[in-house]
């Protein structure tokens, strides 16, 4: 199965916030995704089946002068490990590259080798980590940063 990394459009919402539930245990809520779709300063890129359009991931680049975010990233429980997240974090961070970002930042669950792995991969390095930022359950996140300048 394919899939393309397109801007994601409010018809994908309904989508976007199934996927966040199956992926967090504190998902979104409609009004936070909107908000993302509607803003200039903000990136939402899907991963979309090409047979069907079915959305397969979702990854999010908030930008603020030259200082980035990658403020969500989730794959289908069902399409994990082919790919996908890697290719929804190479298109944010090509995005940042056209912005001249700085820097681009994430905060990632501790317990979360794989993903920690994937940012790794990309050049990410921890930075620090923020006690007790994640609930159900209660955990510590990692920050880490991507140096682009």
């Amino acid at each position: 199965m394919g899939y393309t990394i397109i801007c994601a459009q409010e018809r994908h919402l309904d989508e976007l916030l199934e996927l966040d539930k199956q992926c967090f245990s504190v998902p979104w809520i409609r009004e936070q995704f909107l908000y993302c779709l509607d803003q200039a300063t903000i990136d939402c890129f899907a991963a979309v089946d090409e047979e069907d359009g079915a959305v397969l991931g979702y990854a999010i680049l908030g930008h603020v002068l030259d200082e980035g975010s990658l403020d969500n990233i989730a794959v289908a429980p069902s399409h994990r490990r082919e790919g996908i997240a890697a290719a929804l974090l190479d298109r944010a961070l090509r995005r940042a590259a056209e912005l001249s970002l700085a820097f681009v930042t994430l905060e990632v669950r501790q317990s979360n080798a794989p993903a920690i792995a994937l940012y790794g991969k990309f050049g990410f390095v921890p930075v620090g980590k923020r006690k007790g930022y994640y609930e159900k359950p209660r955990e510590d996140a990692v920050l880490m940063t991507l140096f682009l300048k």
